[in-house]
């Protein structure tokens, strides 16, 4: 049975002193990244790119770790770097590579960075936009990055390797009414298996309300005890 989306940001606890951790990027990431090597067509490369690359790195992992400061930071120096271009389009992946990376922790916002910027966004970022806040219905499947057009043929996330990209599609599956119970479990083990302490508190926050729902106590006992051992005072 599907399950509607009914998990927010509630689920996701705050965190005092994350580990530290490598952050696998999404697709959408990739693609910028891409986009800003394609910029220059001869070395050396201008230094925005290598900050702006340096800094999305360095948010996607902050933020998957639960440094919320850091990664607030780290994003508005990536942002800095390529708002310098005076390119809205470039601004626009950023913004919407800042949104995969909340949505895979259950943070949704309708993408609010990214919605300014839209107009002058292509077709593919203003679908990509529309797959994560669930808006599925007329989407051109073609125009997202190519681990997620299977997901909306399929409405399955496990054709999905990349770990952060598998969380993401989770919540898109989520937000659109799609998300079974087994892809529940699938996003807490790619979670936990990374030692992503923002994703997984969200995760197991949404096992949790279901074990509750169930009136499964000796569930509830289990995954409580698990929130426990991965939060921080």
């Amino acid at each position: 049975m599907a399950l509607r989306p009914q998990y927010g940001a509630q689920t996701a606890m705050k965190i005092a002193h994350p580990l530290a951790v490598g952050a696998v990027l999404p697709a959408l990431l990739l693609t910028l990244l891409l986009t800003l090597a394609a910029c220059s067509s001869k070395p050396p490369a201008p230094e925005w790119q290598g900050n702006a690359f340096s800094s999305l790195q360095s948010f996607s992992s902050a933020y998957l770790s639960g440094n919320t400061r850091v990664a607030d930071v780290e994003f508005a120096r990536a942002r800095d770097a390529v708002a310098s271009t005076g390119r809205a389009d470039l601004v626009a992946r950023a913004e919407l590579t800042r949104c995969a990376t909340r949505a895979a922790s259950l943070e949704f916002d309708n993408c609010a960075g990214f919605q300014p910027l839209a107009p002058d966004a292509d077709a593919g970022e203003r679908a990509y936009a529309n797959y994560l806040n669930g808006r599925w219905q007329g989407l051109d499947a073609s125009l997202l990055p190519p681990q997620h057009r299977a997901v909306v043929g399929s409405g399955r996330m496990d054709s999905v390797e990349d770990p952060l990209a598998r969380l993401v599609a989770a919540a898109a599956l989520l937000q659109s009414g799609r998300l079974t119970p087994a892809d529940i479990t699938n996003a807490v083990d790619t979670a936990s298996a990374q030692g992503w302490r923002r994703p997984l508190l969200a995760w197991l926050g949404v096992q949790l309300q279901r074990a509750q729902a169930a009136a499964d106590r000796e569930a509830q006992a289990r995954i409580q005890r698990r929130i426990d051992l991965v939060a921080k005072p």
